[in-house]
């Protein structure tokens, strides 16, 4: 079999999903629970909180960006918000959304929690 250097293999039908940089079994690789730790540190410590329509047919969601945070904390901070809301919504990206208008709520909640928050448009 010819391999190119741009392929490699990322599914096996013995063990599943294979980790794309050291090609263990997902279950069995460390870089994969490595890669889910990581924090993003290139903000600036500022969560904002801004509200958002692009791209979903005029609905409106709220946007909490600039959350240092590991994906397992954004999500399990993403529940509780949601809760608090009363709504839906989702991690992606490293942002946290919630569907609605909840700016308000999002930034009383965060600050309570001792976040520095600040509201971004309008």
């Amino acid at each position: 079999m010819n391999r190119n250097s741009n392929s490699r293999k990322v599914w096996s039908s013995d063990s599943g999903r294979l980790c794309p940089s050291c090609e263990k079994p997902k279950s069995e690789c460390e870089c994969w629970s490595k890669q889910s730790q990581k924090i993003d540190r290139s903000g600036d410590g500022i969560i904002r909180v801004s509200r958002e329509t692009k791209g979903r047919k005029g609905k409106g969601v709220t946007i909490v960006s600039g959350l240092q945070m590991t994906e397992k904390d954004l999500k399990a901070l993403a529940k509780e918000l949601k809760k608090k809301c009363g709504t839906g919504g989702t991690v992606r990206d490293g942002k946290i959304e919630i569907q609605g208008e909840q700016r308000d709520k999002l930034v009383d909640l965060l600050t309570k929690k001792g976040m520095t928050v600040k509201r971004v448009g309008g």
